[in-house]
């Protein structure tokens, strides 16, 4: 079991700084041009043909913002790349472009198996990348849990939990729910999995007595799984960071869909013509490839980034990010009987403060006195002062 003494769970400003060396190189400028002239290509259809219920739903679909959440998105990602392979599958085409029955219908067909290759490709390495994170969080935290009965207990209950949630997600698939419905049931049991831990990071009394001595869950593992999702948390800077490359890139797989959907849809009536669907293989070729690239970009931040960092790197980060500099965090030695008081400036709700105490010269009994004295109750700058008796 790893030790979390004088650990914090990583904190937005900290993410800030790791995030400084893990600058993600622009997506390419084909990205943006390509997903407008696809979605030009499908307004096109939509001007000509009256369209069902389920493209109807599509295009309102394309038309939203993306979410906000990385995770989501990848899900979101995931979900239109199965509907295109859906799409893809030969017995879903056209009866005429089956039957290959001209020379233009088989180089189509050449093409969209080539199609379909890329987006299996990269479904596979989306698979694979969220299947290592999930490990590699889980792993994670067990190594701050007890290496007993206890950390064989939780990991019995993880295997459950999840089983029990492939179950739910077979049992849909069996009684003939969409690729949308497994989706939306997907991301349902993901934000499950987060109130849960949430909850546990939340839980008081009696409750959190029992998950911190009895179960073995470290209170700074407790503190990091309560705020690491919050809406202004942590994982914020991830979003700002991250987010505006995949968010175009959820934009650009939606509108390849509806594409090729009002394409295949409409087969019979227009045939497509050679510049559209030189268009649409330029278009999937750009997002497979930066797609990928994006993903193994976010590996490599992933398996890199912390949960917890000690009080001192926490503090130094604070320090540079609210006084520019790090000198303003010190250590100082209060001698027995002696007081020392730092008066700080906090300037928004939630603010994070902390220190460090430290014993030397081998000393075994010491009692520390500290209080907090805010002056005065109401103050635009919101000052306060800390009292520390050594």
């Amino acid at each position: 079991m790893a030790s979390t003494e004088g650990l914090v769970p990583i904190t937005r400003t900290f993410l800030a700084s790791y995030y400084d060396k893990y600058q993600f190189p622009p997506l390419s400028h084909d990205v943006s041009r390509l997903s407008t002239e696809i979605r030009s290509m499908a307004t096109d259809f939509c001007k000509d043909y009256s369209l069902n219920k389920g493209e109807s739903l599509l295009v309102h679909e394309a038309e939203r913002q993306p979410p906000h959440k990385i995770d989501e998105n990848m899900w979101k990602n995931r979900e239109q790349i199965e509907e295109i392979l859906f799409l893809l599958e030969t017995s879903h085409w056209p009866k005429a472009l089956q039957q290959q029955t001209t020379s233009e219908n088989m180089e189509l067909a050449n093409i969209l198996g080539r199609l379909k290759d890329k987006f299996q490709n990269a479904l596979k390495i989306l698979e694979f990348f969220q299947s290592r994170n999930s490990e590699y969080v889980f792993n994670t935290v067990m190594t701050y849990m007890p290496q007993d009965f206890r950390g064989t207990l939780i990991r019995q209950q993880r295997e459950r939990s999840e089983r029990n949630k492939q179950a739910e997600v077979d049992a849909l698939v069996s009684s003939g729910g969409s690729i949308r419905d497994r989706y939306a049931l997907l991301w349902k049991q993901q934000m499950e999995r987060r109130r849960q831990l949430a909850q546990l990071g939340s839980a008081t009394g009696v409750y959190k007595t029992l998950v911190k001595y009895l179960v073995g869950v470290p209170q700074v593992l407790l503190d990091f799984i309560r705020q690491i999702n919050d809406d202004q948390g942590p994982m914020e800077e991830q979003r700002q960071r991250y987010g505006p490359p995949l968010y175009s890139l959820t934009t650009m797989v939606l509108n390849i869909r509806l594409f090729l959907s009002l394409l295949l849809g409409r087969f019979e009536a227009s045939k497509p013509q050679k510049h559209q669907i030189a268009i649409l293989e330029e278009a999937v070729g750009v997002y497979t490839s930066e797609f990928e690239r994006f993903i193994k970009f976010l590996g490599e931040v992933f398996a890199n980034a912390p949960f917890f960092i000690t009080a001192e790197v926490a503090g130094a980060i604070e320090g540079r990010q609210v006084f520019g500099k790090s000198d303003d965090y010190k250590e100082i030695s209060i001698p027995a009987g002696k007081t020392y008081e730092v008066s700080l400036s906090v300037e928004s709700i939630n603010s994070y403060i902390a220190w460090d105490f430290s014993l030397s010269q081998g000393k075994v009994n010491m009692v520390l006195r500290y209080k907090v004295d805010c002056i005065p109750p109401v103050v635009e700058s919101g000052n306060s002062a800390t009292e520390v008796e050594g």
